[in-house]
């Protein structure tokens, strides 16, 4: 009986491991030329750690298990609280401003759909201990530093961005009380997936007053920071929170990015523990889920037990990504092509373990090299070091008994006779 992958997991074949391991060194080597240092977790936590404070929407998504000591646990679906409790474990010691990253494998109990899986991996950058919005824009900057750098243009992505901080002070404003404003926003987050007779209907349920209502639509129709001071009057609050964002775009355009960024107010972010600046990054053509997003959370820390620290910072996953950059022929293009340095042949089974020795001798000294497993003629070793794009073809004949070798390049087909210790002595 054929046992097929768990539904919304991937096998990953060489091919794939290829787009994987190029998608991820890549998150890897911006996040630390951006001066981010690298850390990871467990796999599994406590469920609690999720129940209490990641909000509705994520608990819904868990794997959750209970161990034979009788332990609720959980696989990570995100890994931000994660962070949270091993920055406080160390809080005392760690040196600030905490600028870390982290590429890890998470899990989701959803329903698989394009872009969506159970398991995938996500990148995660974030900084800890900056009451700054200098922060907030320098986290933005990586996250396009990336996408810049595999090919993507504003043409291509887009950047949007609100802030929870203004959006309730405005909504403050307008007569929502503070205790309804965390279920708004969950309507509110799901705006632009719904119909908009079904976001109505649902934001009929969660505000009953029709003045009110119309007021939230009004709001929601903004398309500049500007346009807010025209439909209300500002709460000092507000006007705070409104000079945060408007100085956040100034600083992207400093820092060269703010051709991919937008002001979107319906950008909410669905996680509870977010509180100011949020973003969520898109397909320009907003044909697929968003490709990331995130935001600051100046209050996490302080809900798993360590002091009042300000943090920011995002997640981007590769599903969604990847299928972004495969439709614009980006990928497939950059993937490094599997690649031997060496492959060595010999024209007679009695070379055969001369074969073998050599190839050792050349992986001992650092370069990727192999050999035939069977006795085959020349011409089909030949074949083999092509297919496996070997730079080099080691041949083994009878001048091996003088000590010698035979060395082809495999781009040129030119062939030259070299000396045993020379060709090592020259080795580079």
């Amino acid at each position: 009986m054929k046992i097929p992958p768990v539904k919304g997991t991937r096998d990953f074949y060489p091919p794939d491991m290829a787009r994987r391991n190029w998608i991820i060194d890549g998150w890897k080597r911006v996040s630390v030329r951006n001066g981010f240092e690298e850390y990871d977790g467990p796999i599994f936590e406590y469920l609690k750690m999720f129940q209490i404070k990641s909000g509705d929407e994520i608990v819904e998504q868990l794997f959750s298990l209970t161990d034979r000591g009788g332990r609720e646990l959980a696989l990570r679906p995100e890994i931000t609280p994660t962070l949270a409790r091993m920055v406080n474990q160390q809080i005392s010691s760690l040196p600030r401003p905490i600028k870390w990253f982290s590429v890890p494998r998470l899990f989701r109990a959803e329903r698989p759909q394009k872009g969506r899986l159970r398991e995938f991996f996500q990148w995660n950058v974030d900084i800890i201990g900056v009451d700054d919005v200098l922060a907030d824009a320098e986290v933005i900057f990586c996250a396009l530093d990336y996408l810049q750098e595999v090919g993507l243009t504003p043409a291509d992505i887009v950047v949007k961005i609100s802030s929870r901080e203004m959006l309730a002070a405005l909504l403050l404003t307008i007569g929502v009380a503070e205790s309804e404003l965390e279920d708004l926003y969950a309507v509110l987050d799901k705006r632009s997936r719904l119909p908009g007779d079904t976001f109505e209907q649902m934001l009929v349920e969660k505000v009953p007053d029709e003045n009110k209502r119309k007021k939230i639509f009004e709001l929601m129709a903004v398309e500049s920071i500007e346009q807010i001071n025209d439909l209300l009057d500002l709460t000092d609050a507000a006007k705070e929170s409104v000079d945060e964002l408007k100085h956040l775009f100034e600083l992207l355009g400093v820092m060269g990015v703010a051709d991919f960024c937008v002001f979107d107010i319906s950008t909410v972010r669905g996680l509870a523990y977010y509180t100011g600046i949020v973003y969520e990054i898109y397909d320009k053509a907003g044909e697929l889920r968003a490709i990331g997003g995130g935001g600051r959370y100046d209050n996490l820390l302080k809900q798993f037990g360590g002091p009042a620290i300000p943090a920011t910072g995002f997640g981007i996953g590769d599903s969604v990504l990847a299928i972004l950059l495969n439709e614009k022929g980006l990928l497939q293009k950059q993937l490094p092509s599997r690649k031997l340095n060496y492959f060595v042949a010999c024209v007679d089974k009695v070379y055969r373990e001369a074969a073998v020795k050599l190839t050792m001798k050349l992986r001992s000294a650092g370069f990727a090299a192999n050999f035939s497993y069977k006795a085959a003629k020349l011409s089909k070793q030949l074949k083999q070091a092509s297919d496996q794009n070997a730079g080099r073809c080691v041949i083994i004949g009878d001048e091996f008994r003088e000590n010698k070798l035979a060395v082809k390049d495999m781009a040129t087909g030119e062939q030259q006779l070299v000396d045993y210790d020379k060709f090592f002595a020259e080795l580079k």
